[in-house]
């Protein structure tokens, strides 16, 4: 399988959230040809500011491994990772991280900041980014959109309103 493959693999968790209506984010964390664990957006579910895809598949791998060293293991994520997961790729030694969509708001794995490919902390990253981007992003916007329309209600127009504020403004 090659990342493409693996990067379906973190949509399918994904779509997972996304049909628990949490935001639909992904993750699997890879060692050889083995899917060593999982994990999708659980914050609300959990009501755990930290139930984050890459986090719960970040602890699932460690459980599987039987260490928290997950040298060798490359994580798959439909979203670029915020700040709080791009340190725990680091502190897990997680060895490769491939990314979907990048993140503009949250992404600190080359975006915003680069957590995981800093000199001065104890290990870095190898980062790919952009792998099914268009099908990753895809899936975050519809999902945002269908979020925006159910807030505005089935008589609200669809324009978005002006800057005073509004639905559009709250997501």
């Amino acid at each position: 399988m090659d990342d493409r493959d693996w990067m379906k693999a973190a949509l399918a968790e994904a779509r997972r959230a996304g049909a628990l209506g949490e935001v639909p984010i992904g993750a699997v964390v890879v060692r050889g040809d083995e899917v060593v664990g999982r994990g999708y957006n659980r914050r609300e579910i959990d009501r755990d500011p930290l139930a984050h895809a890459e986090l719960i598949a970040i602890r699932a791998a460690a459980e599987r491994v039987g260490d928290w060293r997950l040298s060798g293991c490359t994580l798959y994520v439909t979203l670029e990772p915020c700040a709080m997961c791009a340190g725990a790729l680091v502190n897990s030694r997680v060895s490769r991280l491939v990314f979907g969509a990048s993140d503009p708001k949250a992404g600190y794995c080359g975006t915003l900041g680069d957590i995981v490919r800093d000199p001065r902390l104890n290990h870095r990253v190898v980062v790919e980014g952009g792998v099914l981007a268009e099908e990753c992003g895809a899936l975050l916007s519809t999902f945002f959109q269908a979020l925006r329309a159910a807030a505005r209600g089935p008589e609200a127009p669809l324009d978005p309103p002006d800057s005073e504020g509004g639905p559009a403004d709250v997501l």
